[in-house]
């Protein structure tokens, strides 16, 4: 009779080794990272090369720019944002309140809306002067931006193409300006304020200011989109932005 023990059967290393990973999933010092590792997903985990960095925040640059102009470009989309909505100068304030108190109330108000119009289609313009700059873009720019804060892509894009934008604006706005009546309004309005007693004209160049207005709320709705792909994963819609973005 053969009385040897019954033969039990090895279970392979790798098996053991997840069991015990499955064990301590409860435990403090537990790592998820380390048994993506054990599981075979080395892609999920192993450092990102430059060329994946590079155009992760290439794409995110085309994004983020894309989402910014959208919003800001449609009717109200300065006008309806208070963040951003523009406003007659400061120099002019005074002008526009006493005008108010006077019964000009509506006058201002379609002459500040008729700003914002001027400004919204402005910015379209924004769009092939972002690409051109984004396409241009460095390895070393593309790791800078993604360890630096969370306006970093913004405060890069800012600083390459405010003097394009600048350039490109302007008569865009002008024309605008032209078109919506603004001059004539604006006119009208400092010329019935100069008529009351003690009050003066004040000097503003209108078109400027419009058009540095313009360029603050691209900059301020294009650095809100990229605080959402930096901060939010349902914001990162691709692949290479959930990659990118998760490993930071």
């Amino acid at each position: 009779m053969n009385h040897s023990r019954p033969h039990r059967r090895l279970l392979p290393s790798s098996v053991l080794l997840i069991i015990s990973f499955l064990v301590c999933v409860g435990c403090a010092e537990f790592d998820p990272a380390v048994l993506g590792t054990v599981l075979g997903s080395p892609a999920d985990t192993a450092p990102l090369d430059e060329g994946t960095v590079s155009n992760g925040l290439k794409e995110a640059l085309r994004i983020g720019s894309g989402r910014a102009i959208d919003t800001v470009s449609r009717p109200n989309g300065f006008w309806a944002n208070e963040l951003i909505r523009i406003r007659l100068p400061e120099e002019a304030q005074e002008m526009a309140n006493l005008l108010r108190q006077v019964g000009f109330s509506r006058q201002v108000d379609n002459l500040e809306v008729a700003m914002n119009r001027a400004a919204e289609q402005a910015s379209a313009e924004a769009r092939d002067v972002f690409v051109d700059v984004i396409t241009g873009m460095t390895i070393a720019d593309a790791f800078g931006i993604l360890r630096g804060g969370d306006s970093a892509a913004t405060d890069y894009l800012r600083l390459r193409t405010s003097d394009t934008l600048r350039q490109r604006f302007e008569p865009i706005i002008q024309n605008k300006m032209e078109h919506l009546g603004l001059y004539r309004s604006y006119n009208q309005l400092a010329d019935t304020y100069n008529a009351l007693p003690l009050s003066q004209r004040p000097v503003v160049r209108l078109d400027a200011y419009l058009t540095d207005r313009a360029l603050d709320g691209l900059f301020t709705t294009l650095a809100d989109e990229e605080r959402k792909i930096r901060q939010d994963p349902i914001a990162r819609t691709t692949e290479l932005l959930r990659r990118v973005f998760s490993r930071r």
